[in-house]
């Protein structure tokens, strides 16, 4: 099975919650806004600890690093072959300097033509109720229970 290993960043802001999304990088989702933003999260590696590929991805796909303490939030079978392990920090980035990782892709597929993407285009903090509004549905669990956490 797949093991994917992220953190969820949030901070309290004028007494709301707001947690830190990325939008999905590449081509297929360029233009699409809702269902298309992500925590940050990505495969763990076998012999890697889960909540160090959680950290090593953050920093991949933001460029900012966690210096707070991380904390375990819930872990869901998102496929039959993918289970997502989910962490926690409290922390207040700036998101000035956000910059992801890249990945090649033939596109359009067939052509040809490799091209060069960031796997994260965008960075945003946003308030829960937008966040629900704009998050692939298969994290909307972890956002749940991050509120849940935090009640």
């Amino acid at each position: 099975m797949i093991r994917s290993a992220g953190v969820i960043t949030y901070k309290i802001e004028n007494d709301k919650i707001k947690v830190l999304l990325c939008h999905a990088g590449g081509p297929y989702r360029k233009n699409i806004d809702e269902g298309a933003w992500t925590f940050s999260k990505g495969e763990v590696d076998k012999k890697e600890k889960v909540i160090d590929a959680a950290k090593r991805e953050f920093l991949e796909e933001t460029n900012l690093k966690i210096t707070t303490d991380i904390n375990y939030l819930a872990s869901k079978k998102i496929s039959r072959r993918k289970l997502v392990i989910m962490f926690y920090t409290n922390s207040d980035f700036d998101l000035s300097n956000c910059k992801s990782n890249t990945f090649e892709l033939e596109f359009p597929r067939g052509s040809g033509n490799i091209q060069t993407y960031h796997e994260m285009d965008k960075y945003e903090w946003m308030d829960v109720d937008t966040a629900r509004k704009k998050v692939m549905r298969s994290q909307l669990y972890f956002l749940d229970r991050l509120i849940d956490v935090l009640k």
